[in-house]
């Protein structure tokens, strides 16, 4: 899950659609000018739909306009991406040395390298929804369950300090003498193994469309608390960010606050050239296109002007030392310019089952929380309600993406991307192409490492600022599930109150005591930790018993109108005539780029030809 501070916010905004003159020029628009002036000069514009749209799923803008729509969509992401990597570092052992830096400049390069395949995957053979794929939060919580076990506790110092060629030794915790890389390595491949074992649960549900079964059990009351948890358990991660240098953090989130939300309806007057119309001025709305990069770019200067002035002290034991611009200026300079992320870089992942057992929690939430995305990306650009098939066919490739991730090493899986779903609604663009040639910008950034060392450059105080503001709204974007259920009902209320609670309680006495726990076998005892430990297990396992336990009316659960966006809400009592026409539209954007008319096809969860309506046996009947 990768909640935006603009887009997301914006996704179903009641704004005017693009306005044309008699000439059928577009004028005052959401849009960059680039765009502006493809679009004018453009000869194959599809007309407009009640949604405002340009470009609809299945039409192909010009490679020149979709190049530039799809470079927008990865800086877009570029803010998400970044967080889960930066956020890990630390308690996966990566230290302030230029071989840690170097270390999460390489993990940052397979993050994009992922997100490039798996977006390609996902738009061409998956749900076939214009959708970004990239690193997700919702694994975060089991990750850092993980991470805190006795075995995973990063030593103290290298036990020779006094190094001058940057080989510092470490004494790990399972009495090996290793160096920095190795440090963070082995615990990288802890997560590695857990985060792959587990995504084959997703496969495999998603591939026998064990989906639906499951979902029976998961509604609103599960949801909300198992992802507004992500957030709120994350608190001392952005708090340890921020700490580097808190007025620098501050202004981070006053200046990210003004942008998304104070000025993002404010346009930009912006001088264009077109062959119809010469020299002329566009307006376009910048801040709330890019709110994240803006506000990067003008932290990150802030602190290279304190560093230049001597406002920020040099020494590593002062606060605010980590707001400097030049403590990791060697990654830069160490970082190859090529670099191809590949299967066991890190070298043989490790599978444990509590491992495992913790990261399954993420697995389930991710695939409630990408259901959820399908159907909000099917509306935004204009498609019909996602169909069976096609989410059964989407969770299976973020399953397989998963498994690649922990196979490649990124230290998270893989989900779609909420701000990519809310831009399509600002920029009026719901191509499929478009987000295939994201794919492939992300593929090739993610084979430039010196991309990745810039990114690593950013310094802590500025990260933690949009830690503040992202996990935040990752905790709101959860509570919005609650506007499905009855909140007047002292029975959801409850329900609510007591998972939140618990999910932030638990975890906090288990890592305090952890001793407590002693069944006498090791392997149970981590089981338990990693799963007492993780804030989305707890509060989502809660959720889930007391709501399917509890009586209460479907409507007094938000199961009514939880349901409403399934594709049987909108097509099982279609008349024949009318429902032939939308079988057609449902084909043209949601089957598969091949033929799939097999024998026995009907019995493949994943194709489209899986359980036919009776409306297709109505109609072969009158044939």
């Amino acid at each position: 899950m990768n909640p935006d501070y603009s887009a997301t916010n914006h996704a179903f905004d009641s704004e005017e659609s693009p306005a044309a003159d008699t000439n059928g020029k577009v004028d005052d628009i959401n849009i960059q000018p680039e765009v502006f002036q493809s679009i004018n000069e453009s000869k194959s514009l599809p007309e407009k739909n009640e949604l405002g749209l340009l470009y609809k799923l299945e039409d192909r803008p010009a490679w020149h306009l979709s190049a530039f729509l799809g470079i927008q969509h990865c800086f877009l992401a570029i803010g998400g991406l970044i967080g889960m990597p930066l956020l890990l570092a630390p308690r996966m052992c990566m230290t302030d040395t230029a071989v840690g830096y170097l270390g999460r400049a390489m993990v940052l390069n397979s993050l994009f390298f992922i997100a490039g395949i798996l977006t390609f995957l996902q738009t061409t053979f998956g749900t076939r929804l214009p959708i970004l794929q990239g690193g997700s939060f919702t694994f975060l919580p089991s990750t850092l369950a993980i991470l805190a076990l006795p075995h995973n506790t990063c030593p103290l110092g290298p036990v020779n300090p006094n190094i001058t060629n940057g080989s510092f030794l470490y004494n790990d915790t399972d009495g090996m003498l290793v160096d920095g890389t190795e440090l963070w390595q082995r615990r990288m491949r802890e997560i590695q193994g857990a985060i792959a074992v587990a995504s084959v649960v997703e496969f495999v549900l998603a591939i026998t469309g064990a989906i639906g079964f499951l979902m029976r059990f998961i509604g609103p009351l599960t949801v909300a608390p198992s992802i507004a948890l992500i957030g709120l358990s994350l608190f001392n991660a952005a708090s340890y960010n921020a700490s580097g240098q808190w007025g620098i953090a501050v202004f981070t989130i006053v200046v990210l606050i003004i942008f998304s939300q104070y000025m993002r309806n404010i346009k930009l007057p912006v001088p264009v050239y077109t062959r119809s119309k010469g020299c002329h001025v566009v307006k376009t709305n910048f801040f709330k296109l890019f709110p994240v990069l803006i506000t990067i770019v003008l932290s990150w200067l802030l602190c290279l002007i304190l560093t230049e002035t001597g406002a920020l002290p040099d020494n590593p034991n002062e606060v605010g030392y980590r707001g400097r611009t030049d403590v990791r200026i060697s990654v830069l300079q160490n970082s190859p310019w090529f670099r191809f992320p590949y299967p066991g870089q890190w070298g043989l992942p490790t599978v444990s089952g509590a491992g495992v057992a913790g990261m399954l929690a993420g697995v389930l939430a991710g695939i409630v929380e990408s259901i959820g995305d399908y159907y909000a990306c099917a509306r935004m650009s204009g498609a019909p309600p996602i169909p069976e098939h096609a989410i059964n066919r989407g969770l299976a490739i973020e399953g397989f993406g998963c498994i690649l991730a922990g196979v490649i090493g990124t230290g998270t899986g893989s989900t779609s991307y909420s701000e990519n779903i809310g831009a399509i609604g600002i920029s009026r663009v719901g191509s499929r192409r478009v987000l295939q040639v994201a794919g492939v910008i992300f593929f090739i950034v993610g084979m430039l490492g010196k991309f990745g060392a810039v990114l690593v450059l950013i310094p802590d105080p500025v990260i933690g600022g949009l830690f503040c503001v992202m996990f935040g709204m990752i905790a709101a974007v959860g509570l919005s599930n609650l506007q499905h259920v009855d909140l007047n009902s002292a029975r959801n209320l409850f329900i609510i109150g007591f998972s939140i609670f618990m999910g932030l309680m638990v975890p906090i006495w288990v890592t305090a005591n952890s001793k407590a726990i002693d069944t006498g076998n090791k392997q149970v005892d981590q089981i338990f930790l990693v799963l007492l430990e993780t804030s989305i297990f707890v509060g989502g396992a809660l959720g889930a018993i007391l709501d399917n336990t509890i009586p209460g009316t479907p409507e007094e659960r938000g199961l009514t109108s939880w349901n409403k966006a399934s594709l049987e809400f909108e097509s099982e009592n279609m008349p024949a005539a009318e429902y032939k026409k939308y079988k057609k539209r449902m084909e043209n954007c949601y089957n598969l780029p091949f033929s799939t008319k097999w024998r026995f096809s009907k019995y493949i969860p994943i194709l489209p030809e899986f359980r036919k309506k009776q409306h297709d046996e109505d109609e072969n009947t009158q044939l």
